[in-house]
């Protein structure tokens, strides 16, 4: 086999989806070249923004903070990047340490924030009794954290890492679920509650996960591969295990997913649109009734909100 592009034998991969196959030099070159033109095609990006990213330290925050790092040495943006420590004993320690090497190498701002300091209990203990599976609380709390941390630092958007794999398991998760209200939030970019979240975008939400993993390979990144223990049996992983298995005889349905759904998504925000939301009373962030769903589950937990840093309230 050849490179499609520079004819080069060394091909590391062959993208099925449109026929390329590509050596490392090019597929490296044509990943970035997707991303940036992906952000420019939705606008996730303007000049002057202060970008934050939520770093955890995997393949795909490691590979949306290396793609964003360009733009910073170009001056186009700032960037800072937060990791969150959600209290997974033997599991996040290693992405945290990997996360601190990464930025401190490139001079990125970067801190450490703990679920601990912010709900006043880990996730640990949350799994030790829990009423919802761990990645509910966990996806709760931590875009919670995420908001927070963006209005403390300034930061005009957040970059998350989620990938075509990520974004077509949430469009088929809430679907059958039948939660229209989070499937309005699934996009690029997402802003809701009257601007009162930091917009959040999704540079990598076209690049299929297998080429995430290839491409910090390629790059020669340090990034933590391993599983969340509390994944395994997870409603997300079953959908993305069956996307995975349909996707080898037909290796478009991710993007016709994501296609169908881009163009359905507007009658869905519409619908949304007279649904009333407020604010939290205990924390002040977005709300659609009383609690927010992270103080509902700080309350449902027990947490001793004596352990809650003043500066998180």
């Amino acid at each position: 086999m050849q490179c499609t592009r520079c004819g080069s034998e060394r091909v590391i991969i062959n993208r099925k989806y449109s026929g390329q196959m590509l050596c490392s030099e090019c597929f490296i070159e044509t990943t970035r070249k997707k991303v940036m033109r992906d952000i420019r095609k939705y606008g996730l990006i303007e000049r002057g923004d202060r970008v934050l990213v939520g770093l955890s330290g995997g393949k795909d925050s490691v590979m949306v903070t290396d793609i964003l790092d360009e733009l910073r040495n170009r001056n186009i943006i700032e960037l800072e990047a937060v990791t969150i420590d959600e209290g997974i004993s033997g599991y996040r320690e290693d992405g945290v340490e990997i996360a601190r090497r990464f930025c401190a190498g490139r001079g990125i701002p970067h801190r450490v924030v703990t679920l601990k300091d912010y709900a006043g209990i880990t996730l640990d203990e949350i799994m030790k009794n829990p009423s919802r599976g761990a990645c509910t609380y966990c996806g709760v709390f931590r875009r919670w954290i995420l908001n927070r941390e963006a209005r403390k630092s300034g930061a005009t958007k957040i970059a998350t890492g989620h990938n075509l794999d990520d974004e077509c398991q949430a469009i088929v998760m809430n679907y059958l679920e039948g939660n229209l209200e989070n499937l309005t939030r699934i996009g690029p970019m997402t802003s809701t509650a009257g601007g009162r979240f930091i917009p959040k975008i999704k540079p990598l939400r076209e690049i299929p996960e297998r080429e995430v993993g290839l491409y910090v390979l390629a790059r020669g990144l340090d990034v933590h591969l391993a599983g969340c223990p509390y994944a395994s049996g997870s409603f997300r992983r079953e959908i993305g295990d069956f996307l995975k298995q349909i996707s080898v005889k037909r290796p478009t349905i991710m993007y016709s997913t994501l296609r169908g759904f881009d163009k359905i998504k507007e009658a869905l925000i519409r619908d949304m649109d007279s649904r009333k939301s407020g604010t939290c009373l205990r924390c002040g962030e977005p709300s659609s009734g009383r609690l927010c769903k992270a103080c509902t589950f700080i309350n449902e937990l027990g947490a001793n909100e004596d352990e809650v840093h003043s500066d998180h309230r």
